[in-house]
Order: C-alpha cells, then structure tokens, then sequence
C-alpha cells in the first residue's frame, strides 16, 4: 500500500507532476480560503517521505537550480523556471524557486507553495486571525522565526502560505534552527 500520494518520486518527470499537483491544490486552498487567487511568490517546495528520494531530488534539483554556496540556502533559483498552464480560475503562474524538503515523519504531504499579499493588507488579514476572525482553512502559522499565514484543508496533502512578499523572499534561506528540514 502506497501511504502518499506521490512518494517515493523517482524521477524528473514524477517530480514535475507532484509540482503541478501541488500547485492547483493549493490554488485550491487559496480559492477555499479567500474565494480567489492570490499573487504567487514564485517559490515552490515538495516534500520527501524516505531518505533515499531526498537525495534523489536533491540530485535532481542540483540539475535544475543554480548552486549556492550558502549552508542555509533553502530555496534554489531554477535556471529555466517552471510555468503552469493557467486551467479553469488557475492563473498561469511562473516559479522561480525550487526547495526540496527533507522527509517529516509528521507531515504526509506533497509540497507548498507561498503565495504574497501587500504589507498593508496582510497586517489586515494577520489581525483579523488573532482578533479571532475564522477564515475557512486559514490560520496563523504557530512559528516565531516565519510571519506566514497557513493555507490548509483536511482532504487536502499540500499546504499554502500567506506573507508578505519580502517574508516570501526571506524564506528561500533558512531563518532559524526551529526546523532542520
């Protein structure tokens, strides 16, 4: 029995699928949320459930992105980015930034996808969330180191994240220790 949805992915071409799905699912959540598409940060992540396929990925990835010689690098820019074919209420969207993530034993899903708000707009909505506002799927991300909102649905295996464009920008390095993955 396969336990996700994607994983083991074993190749380029599997790879660009789980990136597909986890785009329109989480235009999905957005759609849910906020009953529209939000700006696309350009940052996309897929999630690995065994070992051996995040060194596959990461080999793969290393074929796709430009190397860094940071240690905290997260998200690596691609050299040719990959665009998404608008479908239904879908934008076409352009992504610019690749992160593959290392297995998480407590999170069984494909991948995320950040999405942006103006500052202004976003310190709105943050604060509709702690004044206790309930926004279907929506909620604040309970880490201290990322200001994100996140996008989630039970039937759902990816998840979205709602920032401000320079905290989509921030979180292509790794901000913190909280989190080694």
């Amino acid at each position: 029995m396969q336990l996700y949805r994607f994983s083991p992915i074993q190749s380029k071409q599997e790879l660009l699928e789980a990136i597909a799905y986890t785009h329109f699912a989480c235009y999905g959540l957005c759609e849910q949320s906020f009953g529209k598409c939000l700006p696309n940060a350009g940052n996309i992540g897929i999630f690995c459930h065994y070992d051996d396929e995040y060194e596959r990925l990461v080999a793969i990835r290393r074929e796709l992105t430009e190397p860094s010689d940071d240690p905290n690098q997260k998200y690596f820019e691609l050299h040719e980015p990959i665009v998404v074919a608008a479908k239904d209420n879908v934008p076409e969207t352009t992504y610019t930034h690749l992160y593959i993530r290392k297995p998480d034993p407590y999170r069984h899903h494909v991948g995320d996808v950040d999405f942006y708000l103006e500052a202004e707009e976003y310190t709105k909505l943050k604060q509709s969330l702690q004044d206790g506002k309930l926004i279907p799927g929506a909620r604040l991300f309970p880490r201290q180191d990322l200001d994100m909102i996140e996008l989630y649905g039970p039937d759902v295996d990816a998840l979205g994240y709602v920032s401000t464009s320079s905290m989509t920008e921030k979180v292509r390095i790794k901000l913190s220790n909280e989190t080694n993955l």
